[in-house]
């Protein structure tokens, strides 16, 4: 410490600080920004409501769900009040509760935009889980929801606010290793049977409109350009009963209009979580890339190839992305995953679906 600086902290100096301190100390804290849970399933109960205690802006207030038991579990859990349990036949009575800002769709896919705008209709800001929606179409429909309620609307994309992964955009399009040539993202997993992913009129898809959004927003949040041609190619063994309505493995390809190529796939037969960026000087690899934990990065450079480790992060990814949303309301910001990121992403889904059906590339439109 400078002697200036001890100057400042004795006689007189100190008790400036210390009553500043106090005064500081004595001004209530802003209003934590309350989100209301709809859907109490595996991933809102166990990844996001957990959460909710490692974040500085946001809190949970409030939950929906079409099952009593559950409301009464988590209810008591949290110390939820009734009056803040909501039923899915009663959930546009949350327009009469103050407060209940946010509100945070985790449901069956086909439902996203259903409650996404009925949120907004109540005057509520509204996160969606991934994918946004099932088409293009409804995703316009709850961008223009919100706009005309003047909410704000953010999709569910935990891996923005992931250190490695912030980290990996940031080199990757600061040629770090060069300027980007090729990015390859695999992302799957086995996954079990009589899950409501595996119910196409629920999920609108298959591993596409599931694991594969890791694929595709990594490559999309890598290059930072946007796709202008795709090619995919669909394999599914329908022998196999998980897949009577839906796809199981997809690979496609995304050129961008810098050149760069994405070599991507989605698979629910197969364990992987990994991409790779590759440069002109070398390459940066992320494995796992987009678990709930534990990511790992590694960078070849200068003939080197050495891992890079990063300090434990003071908010984990869930706990950031429910923060981020809470500090765009407070600040009046957009957040930087909003509706129009999820449409991007479906727009591209909806060209590799027709791709793999028709059997040629397709071009994006601009």
């Amino acid at each position: 410490m400078s002697g200036s600086r001890r100057e400042i902290l004795t006689g007189l100096g100190a008790g400036m600080v210390l009553t500043g301190l106090k005064a500081r100390a004595a001004t209530p804290p802003a209003r934590r920004i309350g989100y209301a849970i709809v859907g109490l399933g595996s991933y809102a109960t166990r990844q996001i409501m957990p959460n909710f205690a490692g974040c500085d802006h946001a809190r949970l207030v409030a939950l929906v769900s079409g099952t009593p038991t559950k409301l009464d579990q988590y209810g008591a859990d949290y110390g939820i009040p009734k009056t803040h349990r909501y039923s899915y036949a009663d959930f546009d009575r949350i327009r009469d509760n103050p407060d209940i800002d946010v509100v945070y769709v985790v449901l069956p896919n086909s439902l996203h935009a259903e409650y996404s705008i009925r949120a907004a209709q109540a005057g509520k800001h509204v996160m969606c889980e991934k994918p946004m929606a099932v088409s293009v179409a409804e995703c316009e429909a709850m961008i223009a929801a919100c706009k005309k309620a003047g909410t704000k609307l953010m999709i569910g994309y935990r891996s923005r606010f992931e250190p490695y992964n912030r980290l990996a955009i940031d080199l990757a399009r600061a040629g770090h290793v060069g300027r980007t040539q090729i990015i390859t993202a695999d992302h799957g997993f086995a996954i079990r049977p009589d899950q409501w992913r595996l119910d196409r009129p629920l999920s609108g898809g298959g591993s596409m409109m599931d694991i594969g959004i890791y694929s595709l927003n990594a490559a999309r949040y890598l290059s930072g350009e946007e796709p202008v041609e795709v090619s995919a190619v669909a394999s599914t063994d329908r022998s196999d009963p998980r897949f009577r309505t839906v796809e199981d493995k997809i690979s496609f390809l995304l050129r961008f209009p810098s050149g760069i190529v994405a070599n991507c796939v989605s698979s629910y037969s197969s364990s992987h979580n990994a991409y790779r960026v590759s440069g002109t000087q070398g390459w940066i690899a992320m494995e796992p890339a987009t678990s709930y934990a534990g990511q790992a990065m590694t960078i070849r450079k200068d003939g080197a190839t050495t891992p890079r480790t990063l300090p434990a992060p003071a908010r984990n990814q869930f706990a950031g992305q429910l923060d981020h949303m809470a500090e765009c309301i407070i600040r009046g910001t957009t957040p930087i995953v909003a509706g129009e990121e999820g449409l991007a992403d479906l727009r591209v889904i909806q060209a590799i679906y027709r791709s793999a059906a028709e059997g040629r590339s397709v071009r994006m439109s601009a």
